[in-house]
């Protein structure tokens, strides 16, 4: 009878399906790891690059955010109350507030538009223009439709310093009155308060300033130059006797033209209507050539220097009429100028 050795069967037999089905399962298993290892990687980095947008985001951002939360902190929160003398610098004393808030009160008074004055340190934001435009609009400053005022603004480097700029912003009405060249006179009339640090005196110049031209009206020949679009707007006052003769003149030509067409084309003509009629048919159409030289017998040339003209401080000082405007923040717009101290 014969025995049989199992395990020595078993260790003999061979398989030759099994074999390749673990390797197919361990090949397979590798690469799910494989997968799973770069999928964290690059979810890792994503995850990273993504943060670093956001902080430059973030970082970007910070400026607007500043500028946005201070225009909505000053929404309205003054006009109402009367106040036009801000001294947020701190430059002033109680009594020299005083003071101005009645000097820019009679001054609003006598000119019947808004007028207000504004200390303040640079924020590191906006510019001396930027700040003022927002001041005024963000306050609701401003008489009538178009709100008409002007805002003078003493912008502060920092906190200890001296130096700093002095910007006056226009609206409305005010615009046309203190053109370019005005605006550089009125800071020329501050300048020197500015820089010897008599704040009290320099707004105080900048009132009785306004009052000045207020009073001496828009000048002849103004226009608003907006330096954005390039758009031309011409200021024109039509008296009474310019509209008269605007509407007499062009009757009295159409008049004249009616009588003559109706007397040229009436059934009777004149005798010497007929004659020049008959000439024109009669007359010989002969032509004589010649020739005709022109001999240059001198030639002169004259040159001139065209003179450039002097822009002083921020507002400019080309044309006497002209009111440089643009667009702030709130999308109105605004004149104004001005220079550093």
């Amino acid at each position: 009878m014969m025995g049989y050795d199992m395990g020595k069967c078993f260790h003999n037999r061979k398989h030759p399906v099994i074999a390749p089905w673990i390797r197919m399962v361990a090949l397979t298993a590798a690469w799910v790891v494989l997968w799973v290892n770069l999928g964290m990687v690059t979810s890792m980095g994503a995850q990273a690059g993504a943060g670093n947008l956001g902080a430059q985001a973030g970082a970007g951002n910070l400026v607007e955010a500043r500028a946005g939360s201070q225009a909505d902190a000053w929404a309205g929160t003054q006009a109402d109350t009367g106040q036009r003398l801000f001294d947020e610098a701190g430059l002033l004393s109680g009594e020299e507030q005083e003071r101005l808030e009645e000097a820019l009160s009679g001054c609003r008074t006598k000119t019947g538009m808004d007028v207000s004055a504004v200390t303040a340190y640079n924020d590191g934001v906006r510019s001396a223009m930027e700040y003022a435009d927002d001041y005024y609009d963000y306050n609701d400053f401003g008489t009538g439709r178009d709100k008409s005022g002007a805002l003078v603004l003493i912008y502060m480097d920092a906190a200890g310093r001296r130096g700093g700029e002095c910007w006056i912003s226009t609206s409305g009405n005010m615009i046309r009155i203190l053109t370019d060249k005005r605006i550089d006179l009125v800071l020329d009339d501050m300048y020197d308060y500015l820089g010897s640090q008599d704040y009290y005196g320099a707004i105080l110049a900048f009132t009785r300033d306004i009052e000045y031209y207020v009073d001496k009206g828009i000048q002849a020949g103004q226009y608003n130059y907006d330096t954005e679009t390039g758009e031309i707007s011409i200021y024109r006052s039509i008296r009474w006797y310019e509209a008269a003769f605007a509407v007499i003149a062009p009757a009295m030509i159409a008049g004249s033209v009616c009588l003559g067409i109706k007397g040229r084309y009436s059934m009777k003509q004149s005798d010497r209507e007929r004659a020049n009629s008959l000439l024109a048919y009669r007359a010989d159409a002969k032509y004589r050539f010649g020739d005709v030289n022109d001999i240059l017998l001198n030639k002169f040339v004259t040159s001139a220097p065209i003179p450039r003209a002097d822009r002083g401080g921020s507002g400019g000082s080309g044309s006497p009429g002209r009111s440089s405007t643009h667009r702030s923040s709130s999308g109105r717009s605004h004149g104004g100028g001005g220079r550093r101290f």
